[in-house]
């Protein structure tokens, strides 16, 4: 929370020094004509002086800085010193003060602002007039500044973890961010610029929030479509539906509730629509593109540094000299026992393996009958080590279709060899069941094992996960959008759930 406060204290000083720069902003332009603002003629109709200075800029600057130093003290000092930790007694009236304060410096400021209302009412109706006004402005920080604090409280409390988990700030463009944080800095600066031509004001604060929105909705629900199917009609019923759409809205807010003639309204209508389609638009598709060619080539490199890398890890946890060393092993005491049919078989069966690995596995996609044969091979090298006991299940399921498929290499292996590793235990009663099926377009696979705990001195106990953690980096590299991966575990059963887009 510490950290959240700095933020607020930065924001809130950034937003108080752009209020203050802007108020002196439209001299640049205007020269001293721009400190005639406020009530000058109301002024001078009472035959009243008015100093600009005096009149103008020192009520607002007064209300801004009393207003920006009443937030420092509430949120960062009595609300977390005193109102969190209970301390009501203590927090209540300091919180009273600090509001009393704004209320009195702000009846200040206003009576220097509506001076000229000295000249035709009696001073007592002028100085409840301007408590009144202070009063509602005071009431009205304090409404906003408890809906802010409750807001984010319950921010906080119930959604913070799982936005953040979710990542849902990374789904929003970056752009889109750091237009928002322009356009509010822009509104803060141009505000005095406008000074009292609204109508001018509504047009451009309006631009915004609703080109903002335009430009979401096209990069997320309109050109990732069309990029996909490329069916250019779609792409033009779509923009219209945008531009005719967001121009209505902005229309719609720039009349509601300010009495603007409906001639007013059309033009701007025109004005929006004509902004979506000669800036917005092409915008977002010069944006979406270049994001979509950064991502094609990060892609393209990470499959290249990937697959490298990937296989190596996976030789690393596949064929490593634990699994060597049982497989040797086996085909020894296999020799001891008999000396023949067993042992040749096994080491047929290893030696097909090796050289699966030293000729195919540098490929970028293989037959699909080949990955099966490798994984037939590795199972019944598994199951003479396992045959011994009656209490191991051994099942493999693959069915024979007529599919030219093919499939990156070493895809299917961890997940048989994660089966072996976990669910076999030569004292209890254990089973892997192994199934793999195919239509024209995808290709199903699955594998479901019991699970037995690890012994804490097992020496592959800190290794555990790399062939699966592997594996799904694979995919995500070689199966962008078209593989579904499913994996579900109880405290007796592991099972994997892969399908295969091979389209």
């Amino acid at each position: 929370m510490e950290k959240i406060r700095k933020i607020e204290f930065w924001i809130v000083t950034g937003v108080y020094l752009l209020f203050v720069f802007a108020l002196f902003f439209p001299s640049l332009y205007h020269g001293t004509y721009a400190w005639r603002g406020g009530y000058v003629n109301a002024f001078e109709r009472n035959d009243m002086a008015y100093d600009p200075f005096i009149h103008h800029m020192l009520p607002r600057l007064t209300v801004a800085t009393f207003g920006y130093i009443s937030f420092l003290l509430i949120n960062h000092l009595i609300v977390p010193l005193f109102l969190e930790k209970k301390q009501f007694w203590s927090g209540v009236p300091m919180a009273i003060a600090t509001f009393l304060l704004f209320f009195l410096m702000t009846m200040v400021a206003t009576s220097y602002y509506y001076g000229f209302m000295l000249a035709y009412r009696p001073i007592a109706d002028f100085h409840s007039y301007c408590a009144a006004r202070a009063l509602g402005l005071t009431l009205m920080g304090a409404i906003l500044y408890s809906f802010y604090y409750a807001v984010k409280y319950v921010y906080f409390r119930y959604f913070h973890d799982r936005l953040v988990e979710k990542q849902v700030w990374k789904k929003v463009p970056l752009e889109v961010q750091v237009m928002a944080v322009l356009w509010v800095c822009i509104m803060i600066v141009l505000e005095p610029v406008f000074n009292w031509r609204r109508a001018e004001w509504d047009l451009v604060f309006w631009m915004g929030p609703v080109y903002m929105t335009a430009y979401l909705v096209l990069q997320l629900y309109v050109y990732p479509p069309f990029m996909a199917d490329r069916r250019k009609g779609t792409l033009t019923m779509r923009l219209m539906l945008v531009v005719l759409g967001f121009s209505f809205l902005a229309a719609f807010l720039f009349g509601i509730g300010s009495g603007r003639h409906s001639h007013m309204i059309i033009t701007s209508f025109f004005i929006y629509g004509f902004g979506l389609l000669v800036f917005v638009l092409p915008l977002a598709w010069w944006l979406y593109k270049m994001r979509l060619t950064r991502k094609d080539e990060v892609l393209t490199l990470e499959k290249a540094l990937g697959r490298s890398s990937a296989n190596l890890d996976f030789l690393r946890s596949q064929i490593n000299p634990h699994f060597l060393f049982n497989a040797l092993n086996t085909l020894y005491g296999t020799a001891l026992q008999e000396n023949a049919p067993r042992t040749s078989e096994g080491v047929q069966r290893l030696g097909d393996m090796m050289r699966f690995m030293l000729h195919e596995n540098h490929l970028e996609k293989i037959e699909l009958g080949k990955e099966i044969a490798y994984l037939q091979n590795y199972v019944a090298l598994q199951r003479l080590r396992t045959q011994a006991s009656e209490d191991i299940k051994i099942e493999v399921n693959v069915e024979e279709d007529d599919y030219d498929h093919t499939i990156a290499p070493m895809l299917l292996i961890p997940f048989v060899e994660n089966a072996f590793k976990h669910g076999i235990s030569l004292r209890k009663r254990s089973w892997i069941v192994v199934s793999l099926s195919c239509d024209a377009d995808h290709i199903y696979f699955d594998a479901y094992n019991s699970v037995h705990p690890r012994p804490e001195n097992d020496p592959e106990k800190a290794s555990l996960g790399i062939g699966l953690n592997n594996v799904k980096r694979r995919l995500a590299l070689l199966y962008p959008r078209k593989h579904e991966l499913s994996i579900r575990q109880t405290a007796t059963e592991f099972f994997v759930h892969l399908t295969i887009d091979t389209r």
